[in-house]
């Protein structure tokens, strides 16, 4: 029989996997395994960055927009505390990540060797299929069952340990195979129980004003036409958690956008209160698409679709639970309900609400407030004007990453993408700083014909500015702007309304985030005026390789912003 060695057959079983790109950083453990990709053949890009949290935060936007499992890897000991936070991310996020940690010899552990640590009790709790590989006869069936773990049910992130000595020994080539189907996501679809897709079509039928609220499962799942089609035959407005954007084309009649205390504004919430049933699908009902579970109100018959059961009924009494893919769940709901109702847009019985004239309302309340703002010429510059020139400029396909703070909820509430399915993408779970620079890169190298622009803020700059090197090095395209205030925005607006302005270590100096750019061999715009904003954007997204715009904006706690509630 033929033998390889461990570092060899893990390489393969990724090959088999259909992977194409892993992200990560190098270290002594991990020498076996950067030994075979470099000698084999295999078809796979290694991008090598700058930070093992970078790393993690590729191969999630990655995953994101390819529908494929991302991969990234890194050392023991400090790289595997590193890669942690991506990989949490991710798992929160229900995106398919790998993580490959090295690690000391087997024969080494409880001997004090140097980055020796308990990588399976740290990953454990924050990773949904986690193993240490102790014999390398066990990495194929290891590698098998994260792949799959990442793609079935749920999606989510694995963990998977290796340490230097098994990836020198041997094994059998013949158990190197992966199991067709589990290279993309979702594997496995499943319907709901009919039955309670029936009890869901009654309700919903009968409904005066039902309102459906869409997560990141919707996109995840590929169900805008199935959502499209439920959602016209009850005339019904849709609205969407921030992970749920996409679920709808950007100019549907019927989406009205993002709810909820980031990114929600008075005219869509007007939407959801008026809503006298509640159908949410993909979305978990957590505290900021919920207003803290106050919207919708507790008196609201409720529907609630999702692949994963211990979602449902968690903040809302249910009054029908549809356990399954949100594809095929919508669809079988659009079919009950088209043998009940027809089509209420043209059969409109009385007292029913006209979705499309709430959801028509709404927009232009929301787009009118937004206009008014983003043609300001005020210093510093409102956050509305870069927004309203990237809804200008941006081409059709676009990608846009948003960090948390000033970004997300701007871009939450006024970002226009004219396409469903993955345009937009933010670190929602945790709301980890440093994010969307390396999330961009991730996602310029799943969709490399896509523009893809990451927006952040100056304080997450200070996390990832070293990704800059990669990015040049590798000659990434990705188009950065920079919402310049010399501040920790989000927790200053809070300590502004919860603490009576009593501002307390959240301000830092002003950097020139264009010279560091350029320092780094990126093409960069500084822009103080907001009549220069625009003819800087231009340019920068017309560049042929890596630009940034570093725009001197206002303090998020002297913004319009739309949030309703701070941390108080």
């Amino acid at each position: 029989m033929t033998q390889m060695s461990g570092a060899d057959a893990l390489v393969r079983m990724l090959q088999l996997n259909g992977v194409k790109h892993i992200f990560g950083l190098c270290g002594d453990t991990t020498l076996p395994l950067y030994d075979a990709l470099a000698r084999l053949d295999h078809g796979i890009d290694h991008i090598l960055t700058r930070d093992e949290r970078s790393a993690a935060y590729m191969a999630d936007a990655y995953a994101r927009v390819t529908g494929k499992p991302g991969v990234c890897e890194g050392p023991s000991g400090g790289g595997a505390t590193y890669l942690l936070p991506g990989i949490v991310e991710a798992n929160e996020s229900a995106i398919p990540v790998l993580g490959i940690t090295s690690d000391v010899s087997v024969g080494a552990r409880g001997k004090f060797p140097l980055t020796e640590l308990d990588q399976q009790a740290l990953y454990q709790p924050l990773t949904k299929w986690n193993t240490t590989i102790d014999r390398v006869d066990q990495i194929p069936h290891a590698v098998r069952s994260a792949f799959r773990a990442m793609t079935t049910g749920r999606p989510g992130a694995t963990h998977i340990c290796l340490p230097y000595d098994v990836q020198k020994h041997t094994l059998e080539a013949a158990d190197v195979w992966a199991q067709p189907g589990h290279d993309s996501f979702p594997a496995y679809r499943f319907a709901p129980d009919p039955q309670e897709v029936e009890r869901a079509a009654d309700k919903l039928a009968a409904a005066r004003a039902p309102v459906i609220v869409c997560g990141g499962g919707v996109v995840i799942s590929g169900a805008s036409d199935e959502l499209a089609r439920l959602a016209t035959l009850l005339n019904a407005p849709v609205c969407t958690t921030i992970s749920g954007q996409g679920s709808l084309p950007g100019a549907h009649p019927l989406l009205a956008g993002v709810i909820g205390t980031n990114g929600g504004v008075a005219a869509t919430r007007e939407v959801i209160a008026q809503a006298d049933t509640v159908l949410f699908v993909g979305a978990r009902a957590g505290s900021t698409t919920t207003e803290h579970w106050k919207m919708p109100s507790r008196e609201v018959t409720l529907l609630h679709l999702d692949v994963d059961p211990m979602t449902i009924a968690t903040n809302y009494r249910t009054d029908v639970a549809l356990v399954g893919d949100a594809k095929l769940g919508l669809a079988a709901l659009a079919d009950a309900v088209a043998a009940r109702t027809g089509d209420r847009v043209r059969q409109r019985p009385a007292g029913v609400a006209d979705g499309r004239a709430l959801v028509a309302r709404a927009r232009a309340e929301k787009y009118a407030f937004f206009s008014q703002l983003a043609a300001s010429r005020e210093q510093p510059i409102r956050p509305e004007c870069v927004v309203d020139a990237l809804n200008k400029l941006l081409p059709a396909g676009a990608i846009v990453v948003a960090d948390p703070g000033t970004p997300c909820p701007y871009f939450s509430a006024y970002f226009d993408a004219p396409q469903s399915g993955r345009h937009f993408i933010t670190n929602r779970a945790h709301g980890a700083l440093g994010f969307s620079m390396s999330a961009g890169v991730g996602a310029q190298f799943g969709r490399p014909d896509a523009m893809v622009a990451a927006v952040m803020g100056d304080g997450s700059f200070g996390f990832t500015c070293g990704e800059l090197e990669t990015i040049v090095r590798r000659g990434v395209p990705l188009k950065m702007i920079v919402f310049s205030n010399s501040v920790f925005g989000w927790i200053k607006a809070s300590q502004k309304t919860g603490y009576d302005k009593r501002y307390f270590s959240v301000d830092f100096n002003r950097t020139d985030h264009a010279r560091v750019a350029e320092a780094f061999g990126v093409k960069a715009w500084r822009v103080e005026d907001p009549a220069d904003v625009y003819g800087a954007l231009k340019a920068a997204l017309a560049h042929d390789g890596p630009a940034l715009v570093d725009v001197l904006c206002q303090e998020l706690q002297d913004t319009a912003v739309p949030v309703s509630q701070w941390m108080g």
